[in-house]
């Protein structure tokens, strides 16, 4: 999950932007009250993995954009398996041996990917794929299903999207080029067109993956002062939500897009969908201090929206007033308080998804399907 502050210049504005707990997806070609929340003893950390940025290539020129806003960003990660390591020609590992064929001893152990020679940008996390950036952040699911077939590779699907979804977005500044609007969708139809091309023979990998992102522009009230206007592109079953602390509620949320129950509209090989035909576009005004969420569907079919919304501000109060649980030595920034938000949220989402016994959003819809299910997503997709 990204958390993520907006910040206009020089007055601040919050927004959390994105979760992630990885789970695996169906593919087109596979088939409200309280809860006490259960604890489960696991081999592996409890804490999900965490930051503010995600990396870019180091002769990156600078991007420019001419929103008065930005985001102060912090992410959470949580995946049920490592992710897969991508595969040749996105990474060129070193030899293991002097002894080796064409030995490539000598090169540095970099185990960053790249695609047309630049780093891939954003992070793997499972099968999924997030990016943070001043502008734009976005968040990706790759379908795991992938993993079972030969040649399939969602992680590589949903990360190469995200790259050039971003790339297209900077090339453009965000809307900023030209006197018109921002348009994700197309930034994400080029996106598109440039992974199908990079995963198509000799270098063929299959795979599948929603997409989500929200771009941060600058728009006009009607008393024209400058307000913050997000640019919200939704294609399958992630989610971005828009809380107003202040006021303790939700302004805004995507609609989830699917083919039938458990199988999202998604990008990629065997699917009809395309960025042009199917993803949604919402423009949406919103204000300093709100919070953005972007979601994968592990932590929206295992959290409800109430208990979101309780679980962002309740993290927030905490930072604000500096609550030692909420603050570690030197975590001072707006950014630091959005990662200790995404940090608590994706914790909340483990716990339900690692369940047998908890109710949660998705066993609530498998039993609208006419499906005997409870616990959390993880324990149904076993």
């Amino acid at each position: 999950m990204h958390s993520v502050r907006l910040l206009s210049l020089p007055p601040p504005i919050r927004v959390v932007a994105f979760l992630s707990v990885s789970a695996p997806t169906p593919s087109l070609s596979i088939p409200t009250p309280p809860r006490l929340l259960r604890s489960y003893a696991s081999g592996r950390s409890k804490e999900p993995r965490a930051g503010t940025t995600t990396p870019v290539p180091d002769q990156a020129a600078p991007t420019t954009s001419k929103s008065l806003f930005y985001f102060e960003a912090g992410y959470a990660l949580f995946a049920k398996r490592p992710s897969r390591p991508f595969p040749p020609p996105f990474t060129s590992p070193t030899s293991g041996s002097y002894s080796d064929p064409l030995s490539t001893h000598n090169r540095s152990r970099d185990s960053r990917s790249f695609v047309n020679g630049e780093m891939i940008r954003g992070i793997t996390n499972g099968d999924d794929a997030v990016l943070v950036s001043d502008n734009f952040i976005g968040a990706n699911d790759g379908v795991g299903a992938w993993a079972a077939r030969e040649r399939g590779h969602a992680a590589l699907w949903s990360r190469l999207i995200l790259h050039f979804w971003a790339l297209e977005a900077e090339r453009d500044h965000y809307g900023g080029s030209t006197s018109g609007a921002p348009d994700p969708v197309k930034y994400l139809q080029a996106a598109f067109d440039q992974t199908k091309e990079a995963v198509s023979p000799p270098n063929e990998w299959l795979g599948t993956t929603t997409a989500c992102s929200a771009l941060l522009h600058t728009g006009q009230s009607n008393h024209r002062s400058p307000q913050p206007v997000l640019y919200v592109t939704q294609l399958g079953d992630s989610q971005v939500l828009v809380l107003r602390p202040k006021e303790k509620k939700v302004i805004y949320k995507t609609e989830e897009q699917w083919h039938w129950f458990d199988c999202p509209r998604q990008l990629g090989t065997n699917s009809p969908d395309t960025p042009t035909s199917n993803a949604h576009l919402d423009v949406v005004t919103i204000e300093e201090d709100d919070v953005v969420l972007a979601m994968s569907d592990g932590v929206v079919d295992n959290l409800w929206e109430h208990e979101v919304l309780e679980n962002v501000t309740n993290s927030l109060e905490k930072w604000e007033k500096g609550d030692q649980s909420a603050r570690r030595s030197g975590e001072e920034t707006y950014a630091d308080g959005m990662m200790f938000v995404a940090q608590e949220l994706v914790k909340a989402a483990r716990v339900i998804a690692e369940d047998p016994f908890a109710e949660s959003p998705f066993m609530e819809r498998a039993v609208d399907e006419g499906l005997a299910m409870e616990g959390g997503e993880f324990v149904l997709m076993r």
